[in-house]
């Protein structure tokens, strides 16, 4: 059984115990001690770290089992480790956040599905690396949610779509007005930091950054200048005082970037002090200007809790279902009121809107590969219609692939390269024409099919509109 070293720096983390393969002796075993370093590898005598799940600035977390648990249950260890040069007081602060996310922890997972339960918390003393040196860490237990975080989601996906948003927005709402009533704000709310597990239900994660201001005199609840850029309002990054609008704030901020699959830093514009995203996306205007307001810089001009933001979400829900029934504004399913929820189902990775710009550089494509499929058949074929016929089922499966995203970004000029390389070493199939006139005729076709579906989504822009 592999075993991972917790120790900072350790050059040779990995262990290998053969006799822990065994569940019996992995269940009455003293301790084991790394093989590089000295470090005790069973941390609290039965969490059992297996590989690094990843570091941040100030710890590292751990995917483990712990072997005094039926099943030997899975289970994430988080250690405290600050990086780089600090302060005793950025110390002292980083510690003190630390211990703040368990004692969060503590106070919320046990009472909210969608936050991951506490297990443990405890110090390790041991003997530094240097002699007469002793090393101290702090190490939080917490639940292991097993899925994807929405930031890896849209990576393996593509843009989200407005059911997709929607979804998202209700269910970490729900959450944080949970959180935000019993006087806490998270204040990191990022893709990375939602977790979708597999049976779908989203969970909010990394309360390190979070800020209590339950009894706190006006004023006092201060940000510390932990938070993630591109993410936090104004009022945070300025070191001032936080807000449940804060959270919404860095929400709206996860959502465009979700639905644009642009970094957060791109979407704002700094001259303007304003957030530019519609023009990327098609969504509806009332969620739009939902997530505007979210997105504005004054704090008291945004939704000032979650629940309003919930209202306005279901306002929108009334007022679209007497209009025509577009399932792109259609809310999730509600839990019941008797406190059961339903298992909300995994996200399938459904198509997400496609841009003007997509849409476009799609049209130049098929126009201008349809054109070379064309003269390169005509010239094989020699019958038109039969040609014609052969070209439009490729050109549809073409298309077709572009709707599914299997053909996009550089696919789009990777195959007409490779296209028009063969037309050109196999001059048989340039009909006659020669390479330069089949090029042309290719390029005019692409014009003209951008130029179309310029002319088709004016139109459908119109009759939106008016519909």
């Amino acid at each position: 059984m592999e075993v991972y070293c917790t120790r900072p720096r350790c050059p040779r983390p990995q262990n290998y115990f053969a006799d822990l393969d065994d569940i019996t002796t992995l269940k009455t075993t003293q301790q084991k001690y790394c093989t590089t370093c000295g470090m005790p590898l069973l941390l609290d005598g039965r969490y059992v770290p297996m590989k690094l799940l990843g570091r941040g600035g100030f710890g590292a977390a751990f995917l483990a089992r712990d072997r005094r648990i039926p099943g030997m249950r899975q289970c994430v260890v988080k250690q405290f480790q600050p990086a780089g040069n600090l302060t005793l007081n950025q110390l002292q602060q980083a510690q003190l956040m630390f211990e703040r996310e368990a004692e969060v922890l503590a106070q919320l997972g046990n009472d909210h599905e969608q936050i991951p339960d506490l297990f443990a918390f405890f110090p390790v003393i041991i003997n530094g690396l240097q002699p007469g040196q002793q090393d101290q860490f702090f190490y939080l237990v917490q639940e292991y949610i097993n899925g994807e975080n929405l930031e890896e989601e849209l990576v393996q996906h593509g843009r989200f779509s407005e059911q997709q948003i929607l979804e998202v927005l209700q269910e970490i709402l729900k959450v944080l007005k949970f959180v935000h009533d019993r006087g806490i704000i998270h204040r990191d709310i990022k893709p990375s930091n939602i977790m979708r597990r597999r049976d779908g239900r989203l969970f909010l994660l990394d309360f390190g950054a979070v800020k209590q201001v339950t009894n706190a005199a006006l004023g006092a609840a201060s940000s510390t200048g932990i938070y993630s850029m591109g993410f936090a309002p104004p009022e945070q990054m300025a070191g001032g005082q936080v807000f449940p609008s804060t959270d919404l704030y860095a929400l709206a901020v996860t959502l465009i970037t979700l639905l644009t699959n642009q970094e957060a830093v791109k979407l704002f514009d700094a001259y303007t002090n304003q957030w530019k995203w519609r023009m990327q996306v098609t969504i509806s205007p009332r969620l739009a200007d939902i997530l505007d307001r979210m997105l504005l810089p004054a704090a008291n001009q945004r939704f000032q809790s979650a629940q309003e933001v919930l209202d306005a979400l279901n306002l929108q829900a009334a007022q679209a279902s007497t209009q025509f029934n577009s399932p792109s504004v259609t809310l999730p399913p509600q839990p019941s009121k008797g406190g059961s929820n339903p298992v909300v189902p995994r996200r399938l990775p459904t198509q997400p809107a496609f841009s003007t710009v997509e849409l476009l550089g799609g049209a130049a494509f098929s126009g201008f590969e349809g054109a070379l499929i064309a003269i390169a058949l005509l010239s094989l074929v020699k019958s038109p219609i039969v040609t014609l016929g052969i070209a439009f089922v490729i050109l549809g499966i073409l298309i077709f692939a572009q709707t599914r995203r299997w053909i996009e970004k550089f696919d789009l000029l990777i195959i007409p390269t490779i296209t028009v390389a063969i037309i050109f070493f196999l001059p048989f199939l340039q009909g006659g024409l020669g390479i330069k006139v089949v090029v042309f005729l290719a390029v005019g076709a692409g014009l003209v099919a951008i130029s179309l579906t310029a002319v088709f989504r004016l139109i459908y822009k119109l009759l939106s509109l008016l519909l």
